[in-house]
């Protein structure tokens, strides 16, 4: 039996991550098994370079929360989640998908009707995470085989399936929140 969701605090803030942020993503993914580490090195790439396709959660001061995305160097409409995290006693508050929904209603990202993600086949909070995802924004959801095992070598690494959301459908009270917010109204 599953635990009843919390509430987000109210206290919470969700932002483009600043470079200053690199060492505190570090710390969080690495805190957040079963995710793998990247260097401090490329968290600081994330905070510089991908900010406006990433987010950040702060609670009191600590970040709590961390989603980083690029847009899809072949399709410039779609969105691809790269890591989500979210501190151990954070979780269950819906926290992840307030931060891919905070990336979504970005103005600049206005042209973004996909939104992909890689998960193994284990990963059931991903799953359930980008499912729901889906559902509130009435959008289709697909799976496939992405990286198999032969492509990851000795590594030992599991098969990651792409998950991709969308078309978003634009007649939803969802997918028109997030046009209001980037028209500013």
């Amino acid at each position: 039996m599953s635990k009843p969701k919390q509430e987000i605090p109210e206290s919470i803030t969700i932002r483009k991550p600043h470079l200053n942020d690199g060492e505190s993503l570090y710390f969080l993914v690495a805190n957040c098994p079963p995710l793998e580490i990247n260097s401090v090195y490329s968290y600081l790439l994330v905070c510089s370079h991908f900010n406006r396709t990433s987010a950040v959660c702060e609670f009191k001061d600590d970040v709590v929360g961390f989603a980083s995305g690029y847009i899809h160097p072949h399709q410039s409409d779609t969105l691809f989640i790269w890591q989500i995290a979210v501190r151990d006693h954070m979780r269950g508050r819906g926290i992840a998908q307030e931060m891919l929904l905070n990336i979504l209603k970005r103005k600049e990202l206005g042209d973004i009707n996909y939104l992909e993600t890689t998960v193994t086949s284990d990963n059931s909070s991903s799953r359930s995470l980008f499912n729901s995802l889906a559902r509130q924004l009435d959008a289709p959801v697909t799976e496939d085989s992405y990286f198999t095992k032969e492509v990851f070598q000795e590594s030992r690494h599991p098969e990651e399936f792409i998950i991709r959301i969308g078309p978003f459908n634009q007649e939803t009270d969802s997918f028109k929140l997030l046009n209001e917010y980037k028209e500013g109204r």
